[in-house]
């Protein structure tokens, strides 16, 4: 038999479309824009068997491959019913195992459908054994199995699955006078630290630094700053060391905790006050609360906080310090505080064999709105824990928890002024993988920016003006024609939006308005049945929904409706994205292209064969059986292994064999 096999080219997408049709159910084919990317995906590879008989080639199987670093993944693999029974799939496999085995891979890895007993026996009949069985995995009560090909010996499926346990070091100047007895960390030199090589190679290391300077190029400043070249958890880490060098940089994060600093200090006689904090402790109780929010803030083993006292007390100085400086702490209260501080659960986390990777998902249990339900939650948790993450959900109060976790999946409403913005930001100092990250968050909070951007690179918007206070608007009625559009530059779900239909209610809507802004954006009014959301993940669609209005009114949601049933009385339809006109699609995509590769939602409207962008959103709106209506499962699961290959990417490190 003349087979031969070659990568596919963008030539083959027809052929390749046609075989997904012939060859999986609906909701297990791949779209023709997602063929397209995996034949341009550098991180994928898609071949073709070409079958030469009687001086005609016919184009007769494919397969998908995710080459990663130690197992070679066949994500799908098909032959045209015609060609069937004549060798072709068996060939295809048989290459693929030679080709993995010639390029040092040590594993192929598969996901085959657990109700389908003859396909399962022909995997089995060439070496495939199978690994876990993933319920649910195509669909609601359509599992697969995961099988498993070990091309070396059974060493690699122990070495492989197996996750060392966190190693916590206390890095010191002087290990001779480090008193304490901490059973769950190694207390090391920081010159060990530095030019031992056996502290290189470690994996999932936490390395509390208590040298007695971090000023910059001391042995402290070193310390953190090799944890974070080796992938090590270093606290404090280089981005607070520097942090306390900016008196303004200080003041802007510890704005958050304001109204505690004002209550703590509050009755105090002197203007000037120290706060000795040892592992987010202190011996005064009535300072307790205020210490352990600014060690959340500013995590630092030791820190000295002084406040001085104006109108209101605010803070001078917040540094790092040795344990020779606290002298306001008494050393038993030091020893009790380190021997709480370390022999917390945390610390001795027992973590499952096959997670890889720790995944905390930020949520707030009290937001009446999220931006994903309870089931889409637990769909998140579920693809993440598949993927190879241990997961966690976190809330705002375990600020002090991020450097225990890899990623950080924020599915809370983000603003940039509130503490999910600082979660991201601090998870993104960390060396975390973070959805959203902090820019894309700054960017998309505010709506000037947005539209600045848009304008320069000749995005098509709705037209828009920029209103201030004390302008004379009435010189651009003659540019415009009611009704307009008034929004509050960082609003968001449609709040903090007046439809105005004349000059009066503009004049009385933006006197309303400026109390709480200095700048207005007003936008010509476009109007439309529905607006289109276009959901995109690493500059590539993922879903395509359409928000129809809500009954009656103007916009999707309708905040001013008594009933709460109204603010989500417009219908929706989500369809899959090769469905979707392609100037809709493209012009999303390019959107998000001009703020990052992230996770985000595109608000789009078509009128008239035009395309304008409205918005784009960081933290989109996904919902179990709306916006996962065409993907199901899978959509889950492609954030989660977006993240997973983030940080693989990140570190360079092994790829899982775990199912994607």
């Amino acid at each position: 038999m003349n087979v031969k096999f070659r990568k596919a080219e963008i030539e083959d997408i027809l052929f390749l479309n046609e075989l997904e049709k012939l060859s999986f159910p609906a909701n297990r084919q791949n779209s023709i824009s997602s063929l397209r990317l995996s034949i341009i995906s550098p991180f994928q590879e898609v071949w073709i068997v070409e079958l030469k008989k009687n001086n005609e080639i016919f184009k007769t199987a494919a397969t998908v491959l995710y080459p990663y670093k130690k197992t070679l993944r066949i994500f799908s693999i098909a032959v045209m019913p015609e060609f069937k029974g004549e060798g072709i799939g068996h060939k295809l496999l048989e290459e693929i195992i030679q080709t993995a085995k010639r390029k040092g891979y040590l594993a192929v890895s598969l996901e085959a459908d657990a109700n389908n007993e003859k396909l399962v026996k022909w995997y089995s009949d060439h070496g495939f054994i199978l690994d876990k069985k993933l319920l649910d995995y195509y669909s609601s009560n359509e599992d697969a199995f995961r099988m498993v090909k070990y091309l070396e010996d059974t060493d690699f499926i122990q070495s492989n699955k197996k996750i060392s346990n966190v190693r916590n070091f206390i890095v010191v100047d002087n290990v001779n006078k480090w008193s304490f007895d901490i059973e769950t960390a190694e207390v090391i030199s920081a010159k060990d630290y530095l030019s031992d090589t056996k502290y290189q190679n470690i994996n999932n290391a936490r390395i509390f630094n208590m040298c007695n300077s971090y000023r910059y190029q001391s042995l402290g400043y070193y310390v953190s700053l090799l944890a974070a070249a080796r992938d090590h958890r270093s606290m404090p880490n280089v981005t607070t060391i520097r942090d306390f060098t900016d008196l303004s940089i200080i003041r802007n994060i510890a704005d958050d905790i304001d109204e505690i600093i004002q209550t703590s200090l509050k009755g105090l006689e002197e203007n000037q006050y120290t706060l000795d904090i040892c592992f987010g402790k202190t011996s005064e109780k009535q300072m307790t609360k205020l210490a352990k929010e600014l060690y959340q803030l500013f995590e630092s083993p030791l820190l000295r906080v002084v406040f001085i006292k104006t109108k209101e007390w605010s803070i001078k100085k917040i540094s790092p310090i040795s344990l020779d400086s606290l002298k306001n702490l008494d050393i038993e209260d030091i020893q009790r505080f380190a021997k709480e501080y370390f022999n917390q659960k945390r610390f001795k986390r027992k973590r499952f064999k096959h997670y890889k990777y720790d995944l905390a998902i930020m949520i707030d249990p009290d937001e009446k709105y999220p931006p994903s339900d309870k089931k889409a939650l637990e769909l998140f948790k579920k693809a993440a824990e598949e993927v190879g993450f241990y997961t966690e959900f976190i809330t705002r109060s375990d600020y002090d928890r991020l450097p225990e976790f890899d990623a950080l999946f924020i599915r809370e409403t983000t603003t940039v002024n509130d503490y999910t913005y600082l979660f991201s930001r601090r998870a993104y100092a960390e060396g975390l993988v973070v959805i959203d990250d902090p820019w894309s968050i700054v960017k998309c909070s505010n709506k000037m920016y947005l539209y600045e951007r848009m304008i320069k690179s000749r995005m098509l918007i709705p037209k828009t003006w920029m209103l201030s206070k004390g302008m004379k608007f009435e010189t651009m009625i003659d540019e415009v024609n009611f009704p307009l559009v008034l929004k509050q530059p960082d609003g968001s779900f449609s709040k903090g939006m007046y439809k105005v239909n004349n000059l009066n209610e503009m004049k009385e809507s933006l006197k309303l308005m400026y109390k709480t802004s200095d700048l207005i954006v007003a936008q010509e009014f476009l109007k439309s049945d529905f607006d289109w959301r276009i959901g995109a993940l690493d500059g590539n669609p993922l879903f395509a929904s359409k928000y129809y209005m809500a009954r009656g009114h103007w916009q999707i949601y309708n905040w001013d409706s008594e009933d709460n049933d109204d603010l989500h009385s417009g219908d929706f339809e989500t369809i899959p994205v090769d469905k979707v006109p392609l100037n809709v699609i493209t012009t999303a995509i390019k959107a998000c292209s001009l703020i990052g590769d992230g996770l985000y939602g595109v608000d789009l409207k078509e009128v008239d064969g035009k395309v304008y962008v409205i918005e784009i959103n960081d933290n989109p709106n996904i919902d179990h059986e709306i916006e996962d209506i065409v993907l199901g499962y899978e959509l889950y699961l492609r954030v989660m292994r977006s993240i997973y290959d983030r940080i693989e990417k990140q570190r360079g490190g092994e790829a899982r064999l775990v199912s994607l």
